[in-house]
């Protein structure tokens, strides 16, 4: 059956299959998975922010996608993954307070989308699925074995992508 190895907020972490891997409360924060489809290994970075040299208290590399992802990927090749088959699947994103839209502050899950976005394709991995944006909070468990993140979001059925 495996354990649920669990990322907190600005953390990360790596599974091997049979356990499985979870982020909760993504809102405008996105979990990104990078997997590789040969080793059974996957790891998840639960971002907050886009860009570390925005801030001056970034010293939480895993708090941001620019640095976040590139920690998580460090750890991923100590594990042993395929660095030449990596692939990814990312969710959240989301626009919680719609009456911040005007706002900077109201535009972090789209700009952590983006920056998500750039930092893949900048590293060359695929995204394969993702479930971002819009205006509600997601809950998300990959599986290492079967490549299928769980996303599941209050008073909706879960569903795979």
């Amino acid at each position: 059956m495996g354990n649920i190895i669990k990322v907190g907020i600005a953390d990360m972490n790596i599974c091997h299959s049979p356990d499985k891997i979870t982020t909760v409360g993504l809102g405008s924060c996105v979990g990104v998975v990078i997997y590789d489809g040969i080793t059974d290994i996957a790891g998840m970075v639960h971002i907050m922010l886009p860009d570390s040299t925005k801030i001056n208290n970034n010293s939480n590399k895993l708090k941001f996608a620019d640095t976040g992802i590139d920690a998580l990927l460090e750890s991923l090749l100590k594990s042993g993954i395929c660095e030449s088959a990596l692939k990814s699947k990312i969710a959240g994103g989301a626009q919680m307070f719609s009456y911040l839209l005007k706002s900077s502050i109201g535009n972090v899950g789209e700009n952590n989308v983006i920056a998500v976005k750039n930092k893949l394709a900048d590293l060359k991995i695929p995204i394969i699925a993702e479930d971002v944006g819009k205006n509600f909070g997601r809950t998300i468990i990959f599986d290492p074995q079967t490549y299928e993140l769980e996303v599941s979001c209050v008073g909706k059925e879960r569903y795979i992508i």
